[in-house]
């Protein structure tokens, strides 16, 4: 990005951005029935993961494709429009935020190269002037005892050398650590760009979206960025492996800056309700949620051999590896692609079709949303459908619906929102099978709605055996902050999220339909849809007997 846009431009520009038309609509779309079954499920999911839908990445074509069959639906289901103006549309205004190139960083007169001698990090603030700063070697990571002081680092331009070996952005300082050993310096050079491989530097250079920054100025903070060998010894006019830290540098000037401009293609979250039948109690709202989006495409790879490696190396799909490779389990990995091989040859794939994350939870809702809206009598509150965008950006999505929600916040009783409900069976994890389901969040707000929760779950068409282990405070994981459902109880509504689990396909391009249990997306579907009920027919609102977060905080797991 070469220029600074200001943001109410950006907001303009978004604000003039067309809806998207709902005549373009995935073939296999329609034909279900009121009851929510496998069968329908499997439809709609074989539909909405297809690679025609290009990953349903937010402000991508296939991301508009995706709301557009989400509203086509919802109005062939005979759903009320609940989005902006009276559609089903609400526009979320995603912007590219990146490094403003005019703005030059200089060393004693001389600029520094963009991209090549230093690549600057957004973390969301405004970088401190560079004016009248003078670079400081202030040590080696990896020998945090001889590092500068605070007072020896406020004002400079903070050169930290990244401890030996080590590859990738995991090979170096971790920035949150490094920002806040130095919060008061001009900005923090961490050598080692050389390491950083180069889809890591495309995305730096890229920028990342996300909603429009306000109007105004922003909290400052160090300019942070990546320097080569080079870079390296133009501010300390040498190579820092001969310096002492505290060694003084070169004088350096600078206004860097961050920009936004809107996205050419725009991103919706898809928002529909039922009305209640109670007049007395309609203006009150029981939300369904889940998130549409998945992440696009990527570099092709063999399907099966990334899947049979994953069976046997990583469990739990893009998250850390469950054992090392060695030659028993190279072994075990070749045995199990032979058996793929003997049913199928090798097939390419760069497509994210996240068929479990969250197509399964995505497709639930139309299910469930269409057994309430074939009822001849609706349940007494009215319930609100909301298709989150930019899930996977940050919850962007989510956020923006509950800071602009279509119905008065304080109306949502209760939000039931689901991410990843396809699977969970013991061929996905140790204790999974067809009665396994995570709940969280369920009585971070209210004891009544955690009871209520239990008492559904325990009826004989369900048996769940619910697992709450990943909402104990603390847990590593950090589930509880790592889905839309949050976005709600930030607000204080008392929210119950649903998970089956992570597995091999887990943000892999091997997340198809293909190994979606439809039985078990079928029975937490209707769950799901007898606990809604169960909350909407309720005389009064849950107690709320535990204290609401700051909305404006940081998640706490």
């Amino acid at each position: 990005m070469k220029a600074v846009r200001g943001l109410s431009l950006a907001v303009a520009m978004l604000a003039c951005a067309p809806l998207p038309q709902t005549g373009d609509v995935i073939p296999g779309s329609g034909g279900t029935s009121a009851a929510i079954t496998p069968a329908d499920l499997s439809v709609r999911m074989y539909a909405f993961a297809h690679d025609s839908m290009m990953g349903r990445e937010a402000a991508t074509e296939g991301g508009l494709k995706t709301a557009r069959y989400l509203a086509a639906e919802a109005a062939r289901m005979g759903l009320e429009p609940a989005g902006d103006g009276g559609t089903f549309y609400q526009l979320v205004p995603l912007t590219q935020r990146g490094y403003d190139e005019s703005r030059q960083i200089t060393v004693d007169g001389q600029p520094l190269t963009i991209w090549a001698e230093y690549i600057p990090r957004d973390v969301g603030t405004t970088p401190r002037s560079l004016d009248g700063s003078t670079a400081i070697y202030g040590g080696n990571w990896g020998d945090t005892a001889s590092l500068i002081s605070r007072e020896q680092a406020a004002g400079k331009v903070v050169v930290i050398m990244p401890a030996p070996g080590g590859q990738g952005l995991a090979g170096l300082p971790t920035r949150a650590a490094v920002a806040a050993r130095f919060p008061n310096a001009a900005a923090i050079a961490v050598g080692g760009l050389e390491r950083l491989p180069a889809s890591t530097i495309a995305a730096l250079r890229e920028g990342r979206p996300g909603l429009p920054r306000p109007e105004g100025p922003a909290p400052e903070s160090p300019l942070y960025m990546y320097v080569s060998a080079e870079g390296l010894r133009k501010l300390l006019g040498a190579d820092p492996a001969g310096l002492t830290p505290g060694h003084v540098g070169r004088p350096v000037s600078g206004q860097p800056a961050f920009g936004q401009m809107p996205l050419p293609i725009p991103t919706y979250n898809v928002v529909a309700k039922i009305r209640g039948s109670d007049p007395a109690l309609a203006g009150q709202y029981v939300a369904f949620g889940a998130h549409s989006d998945h992440v696009g495409t990527g570099r092709a790879v063999d399907h099966d051999s990334l899947r049979a490696y994953n069976m046997v190396f990583r469990r739990g799909g893009a998250g850390p590896a469950t054992a090392r490779v060695s030659p028993e389990g190279m072994q075990r990995m070749r045995a199990i692609l032979d058996s793929l091989r003997a049913t199928r040859p090798m097939r390419l794939d760069s497509i994210y079709n996240g068929a479990d994350d969250d197509a399964s939870g995505s497709v639930g809702l139309l299910e469930i949303a269409e057994a309430f809206a074939a009822q001849p009598v609706k349940p007494k509150r009215s319930l609100i459908f909301v298709w989150h965008m930019a899930e996977e950006m940050g919850l962007i999505g989510a956020r923006w619906f509950t800071t602009n929600s279509t119905v008065p916040r304080d109306s949502i009783i209760t939000a039931i929102v689901v991410d990843m409900i396809g699977r969970g069976t013991a061929a996905d994890a140790e204790d999974g099978g067809p009665n396994y389901l995570q709940v969280l969040g369920s009585g971070r707000r209210s004891s009544e709605l955690d009871a209520t929760v239990n008492a559904v779950a325990a009826r004989p068409a369900f048996n769940w055996q619910l697992d709450r282990s990943f909402d104990a405070p603390g847990h590593p994981e950090r589930f509880f902050c790592r889905s839309d459902h949050y976005m709600y109880a930030r607000f204080g509504i008392p929210v119950a999220f649903f998970h089956t689990g992570s597995h091999v396909d887990y943000h892999m391009v091997t997340d198809e339909a293909q190994y979606i249990d439809f039985d078990k997306l079928s029975k937490v579907s209707n769950f799901m849809k007898v606990l809604g009920e169960n909350i909407a027919d309720r005389d009064r609102p849950f107690v709320l007997d535990k204290p609401a977060p700051d909305p404006n905080a940081a998640c706490r797991q």
